[in-house]
C-alpha cells in the first residue's frame, strides 16, 4: 500500500492527496468530498507514510499495519472507528499482537481504523509496494556506480578550467 502522498492535516477532518507544491505551501484534494485547499507551510501536516505505532520491540510504520488490516479483511471494510474501546482495542491486537498498550491509546486505533476505511472506500487500498525512499536510492546508485567513474568528471573539469 502506497501512502507516499496522502496527507493528515491538523485540524481539518478527513485524508487529502497532496497534488501540487507552491511557493508557500501546497495544494491538497480532500478524499472525502474532492474539493482542493491551499494549505501554507505553517500547519502542522503529517504523511500517513512517515508515521508508525509504537510496538514493544520499536515501531511499526503505518502501511504495513494497513496492509495487516487489508489482508484481515480480503481488501474489504474494517470495523468502524465508532465502536467501543474495548472492541477496538481487540480488533487492533489481532492485527498487531505486540503493539505497546501504554502508548497506543484507542484515539489512535480509532484514527488508523478510520483511515483505513477512507483508504479502502475510495479504492487505494492495493498490494503495491510503497515507493523506494530516496536514500536507498541513492545507496543503490553509489554501490552501483565504481570510485573511478565519479572522481574522472572531476578531473576533466579541473582540466579545462586550466
Amino acid at each position: 500500500m502506497n501512502l507516499e502522498k496522502i496527507l493528515a492535516i491538523s485540524g481539518k477532518p478527513g485524508l487529502y492527496v497532496l497534488r501540487v507544491q507552491t511557493r508557500t505551501g501546497f495544494v491538497a484534494e480532500s478524499l472525502l468530498d474532492g474539493k482542493k485547499i491551499t494549505v501554507n507551510l505553517k500547519s502542522n501536516v503529517s504523511l500517513l507514510s512517515e508515521i508508525s505505532i509504537y510496538t514493544y520491540e520499536g515501531e511499526k510504520p503505518l502501511a504495513e499495519i494497513m496492509q495487516k488490516i487489508a489482508d484481515k479483511e480480503n481488501k474489504g471494510q474494517a470495523i468502524s472507528h465508532k465502536e467501543d474501546n474495548t472492541t477496538l482495542t481487540t480488533y487492533f491486537k489481532e492485527i498487531l499482537p505486540d503493539y505497546d498498550e501504554e502508548r497506543v491509546y484507542p484515539s489512535d486505533i480509532k484514527k488508523v481504523l478510520n483511515w483505513y476505511n477512507m483508504l479502502q472506500a475510495k479504492g487505494l487500498v492495493t498490494d503495491e509496494a510503497p515507493a523506494a525512499t530516496v536514500t536507498e536510492e541513492v545507496e543503490a546508485v553509489a554501490e552501483e556506480t565504481p570510485v573511478a567513474e565519479v572522481e574522472a568528471p572531476a578531473k576533466k573539469a579541473k582540466a579545462k578550467k586550466e
